[in-house]
């Protein structure tokens, strides 16, 4: 009987953390930035779909759910620019497939004329909106993916 005790208030405090995120803690931070790259304000889109995604997301709430915050990071060097799109919706993200025909068209995955990846992960989505071999894009995702676990 002792060790349920102390597994269930871990477990809760497990639960806790993770749906105690916010948009803040998936941000990349100035130290997190990769050397050579500069914040932008506005948006850097690779191709228009993802930044009308980020724009109009409310027109959409029917399909993806109802939007709670988002939030937007763009950078730039002398061969990399983008735009890391993060939104945190009231409950769990609905629109994968929707998500895929927007961003991707037909193909359903990424491409060289469509690069744009995301990930969605309970309430959040996160595009990144980047050449596949960007290193900001990657450092993004690392730390992004480490949080969502």
């Amino acid at each position: 009987m002792k060790i349920t005790i102390p597994l269930s208030v871990l477990f809760l405090l497990f639960t806790t953390t993770i749906f105690s995120q916010t948009i803040a803690d998936l941000k990349l931070k100035p130290k997190e930035i990769p050397k050579g790259y500069t914040p932008i304000d506005g948006q850097i889109c690779v191709t228009p779909q993802a930044c009308n995604f980020y724009t109009d997301i409310e027109t959409y709430s029917n399909i993806v759910g109802t939007l709670k915050s988002k939030a937007i990071q763009s950078y730039r060097n002398k061969a990399d620019r983008g735009s890391i799109m993060y939104f945190e919706f009231e409950h769990t993200f609905k629109g994968d497939r929707f998500l895929q025909g927007l961003l991707w068209g037909k193909d359903g995955q990424p491409t060289e004329e469509h690069p744009e990846e995301y990930l969605a992960k309970g309430k959040f989505l996160i595009i990144w909106s980047f050449r596949p071999d960007s290193t900001i894009k990657e450092k993004s995702e690392a730390k992004i993916e480490a949080i969502l676990q």
